[in-house]
């Protein structure tokens, strides 16, 4: 039986995540086929989980989901805190302007794309990537669901807001429709020149060349049109988890793919909302009973796993020795639970 695990990416993870990468495909900016910005990441994690991020609230925590009984990666999932702080963090907000005339008596609404940079010191959830043959069974939720845990082992590392970005419509081949009705205009680049330097770059180039006015959508080819704010088939399920967590859609799009962006408050995530801290306890456990996340509650060490437990009594449950081994933790260790209800 799978046993999976979230647990803090290591420095030796460098062959699993560049694994990773080239089977995410294009449009999956945060993590892109790269070496020295894979090896930079996963040296920025560490720093992240010891404490000691380049600055405060600016912690790049990245995730890595392991098969505890055969030691195989399953996938990844990251957590930025205080984006948009060093770099830029570009997106196009939709917003509808009124057309009107007294003279010939017209009246009419059209949207347009103004480019922001508001999102200063958000948190951002997102990278969530796992292999096809762990798909299903709850790895989503895991992956998900440990990023919204981690934010409840250590508030004080993130921001009080927190948003996530959904790769839109872009074919297996790399041809984003989005791309090739706006940024093509202005870049002059393919969609995938401009989704890699977005990944390995400052941003310095997005200022240089994205447009400074208004871009009317109505004016768009209609296949650019079509997918403003529609994600990658892919993201449909993250998105529906984000929605079922709370986040929403405030009418801000990707500058490059058009995909969506959703957000909400730290304190409105429902898994955040709905754990509480425990103490664990080794013991026999009856498998028929009901799932839940369990994690260690700690930044340095911290570890995720779907578990069964007998109900909690005065602040206790009761796990396996298998599961307090995969949590790599011992029965008294103090930890959090998220109960599955639905």
């Amino acid at each position: 039986m799978t046993l999976l695990v979230m647990r803090p990416s290591r420095l030796d993870d460098f062959d699993d995540l560049m694994e990773l990468a080239d089977l995410s495909g294009p449009g999956f900016t945060s993590l892109p086929v790269d070496e020295e910005l894979v090896s930079g990441r996963l040296k920025s994690s560490q720093k992240a989980f010891a404490r000691q991020p380049d600055g405060p609230q600016q912690g790049k925590f990245l995730m890595m989901m392991e098969d505890v009984h055969s030691g195989q990666t399953a996938g990844c999932c990251a957590v930025k805190a205080g984006i948009g702080m060093v770099r830029p963090f570009f997106n196009y907000r939709i917003i509808t302007i009124l057309q009107s005339s007294n003279v010939v008596k017209r009246r009419f609404s059209m949207d347009a794309l103004v480019l922001t940079n508001e999102f200063m010191g958000y948190t951002e959830v997102g990278t969530l990537f796992l292999k096809k043959e762990f798909r299903g069974g709850g790895a989503g939720r895991l992956a998900a669901q440990s990023r919204y845990l981690l934010m409840a082992a250590a508030p004080q590392e993130f921001g009080e807001m927190v948003l996530a970005e959904l790769r839109g419509v872009v074919t297996p081949d790399g041809f984003s429709p989005f791309w090739e009705g706006v940024g093509r205009q202005f870049f002059e680049m393919s969609f995938q020149e401009a989704d890699y330097h977005s990944g390995v770059t400052d941003g310095q180039f997005i200022m240089d060349l994205m447009p400074k006015y208004p871009i009317y959508v109505d004016l768009l080819p209609p296949e650019a049109r079509e997918v403003i704010g529609r994600c990658h088939v892919d993201g449909i399920g993250a998105l529906k988890l984000l929605e079922w967590e709370g986040f929403r859609f405030e009418r801000v799009v990707d500058i490059f793919d058009g995909g969506p962006q959703v957000s909400t408050a730290r304190s409105n995530i429902r898994t955040i909302r709905e754990s509480r801290e425990v103490v664990f306890e080794q013991g026999d456990v009856d498998e028929a009973g009901p799932p839940a996340l369990v994690s260690t509650d700690e930044l340095e060490g911290f570890r995720v796993a779907w578990a069964h437990f007998d109900e909690p009594k005065e602040g206790r449950i009761t796990l396996t020795a298998e599961m307090l081994d995969a949590l790599k933790v011992k029965s008294g260790h103090k930890g959090r639970i998220w109960i599955r209800t639905e």
